[in-house]
């Protein structure tokens, strides 16, 4: 047998050629259905596209990816469906958080938009509207949000007698991210698997409480984080960033058209950075094009950043701010794409 240290891509690959699609009877590697492959240590992780409605069918599927994996050895596989036919019997996909009402992403299309800016001001914003408000930076290789918080280095979670991570506090947001957990200069080198676990324990590992909104925000394209986002969690909705000018647009068309395809909904479209340098109107003419509300712009000022490196965020900074005020419309405005929810569970 085949040791797993030498298993690569294109052998899985070669494999599953072998493993016919049971409705159309072509194989899953020639439909296209494979969509990501990732090999960690002991354990390799597969996520097809589902084609799928009957859980059985995707049983069946399943069990014979797992017969054609054979020949590499013991190894631990996990496979994942996502689509329409994603499958019902996941204990653990798309199922609420206990104690949380919302779970919202904030996502990009693109790197560079300011997008955790964006989400650390939208979590301030609905706490400053009375929420019970959580924030999870889910951007593995380059957290953040400790920073824009003012969360020392070194700063380290306990745990609960269960075993929970307890989530740190700034501002009166409770907090995880991954800089937590490694040192501020060593960099995170994972694939798939890892990503997925990383994802995974935040979300159910973490004693968030009671919360009213857990704001997550996500790293920038359309990759594993996000999918292990959809596959983890029941999402109430996401928030694209954007900068005004049309090469970040065509980033957040394609962000959109994931999302959508993970049956996600879309709660609207912010323009940030707006002014003479970027441009204007563009991100809420994409909202029009996409047909998403359009929840607001924010213009291209130092004081933004300059709040953000201090480590207090501009709505917490300056609360009688023009800014203070775009950002509490954004909020509000998530507030309705949500149709208004009670702050009482």
């Amino acid at each position: 047998m085949t040791t797993f240290g030498k298993i690569t891509r294109e052998m899985i690959l070669e494999l599953l050629k072998q493993v016919q699609e049971p409705v159309v009877n072509e194989d899953i590697v020639s439909l296209g259905l494979v969509r990501e492959i990732g090999i960690e240590k002991d354990q390799i992780f597969l996520h097809l596209e589902a084609t799928l409605e009957a859980p059985e069918l995707q049983e069946e599927l399943r069990d014979a990816i797992f017969r054609a994996l054979q020949p590499l050895g013991t190894c631990q596989i996990k496979v994942h469906f996502s689509g329409k036919g994603q499958e019902a019997a996941q204990s653990t996909a798309s199922s609420p958080i206990a104690g949380v009402r919302h779970v919202i992403a904030v996502a990009s299309g693109k790197g560079g938009v300011g997008k955790s800016t964006v989400a650390v001001n939208l979590a301030l914003a609905l706490q400053g509207q009375g929420f019970r408000v959580g924030l999870m930076d889910g951007d593995i290789y380059g957290p953040n949000i400790p920073v824009m918080l003012g969360i020392p280095q070194g700063a380290r979670p306990h745990a609960t007698a269960e075993g929970k991570i307890v989530p740190l506090e700034a501002h009166g947001l409770k907090t995880v991210s991954i800089a937590y957990f490694v040192g501020a200069d060593q960099p995170v080198i994972w694939r798939g698997p890892m990503l997925h676990k990383t994802v995974e324990q935040f979300l159910r590992g973490v004693d968030w409480g009671t919360l009213d909104y857990l704001v997550v925000d996500l790293p920038p394209g359309t990759g594993d984080v996000q999918l292990s986002l959809a596959q983890w969690v029941l999402l109430s909705g996401v928030v694209i960033v954007s900068t005004p000018q049309e090469v970040a647009l065509a980033d957040v068309r394609r962000a959109v058209n994931m999302f959508r395809q993970l049956e996600i909904p879309i709660l609207g479209v912010v323009e940030n950075m707006t002014g003479a340098v970027f441009g204007k109107g563009g991100g809420e003419k994409m909202a029009e094009v996409l047909q998403v509300p359009f929840l607001g712009d924010i213009p291209l000022e130092a004081q933004v950043r300059e709040c953000g490196d201090s480590g207090i965020p501009v709505v917490r900074a300056h609360p009688q701010s023009p800014l203070h005020e775009r950002f509490v419309r954004i909020a509000a405005g998530v507030r309705q794409a949500l149709k208004e929810p009670s702050k009482e569970f």
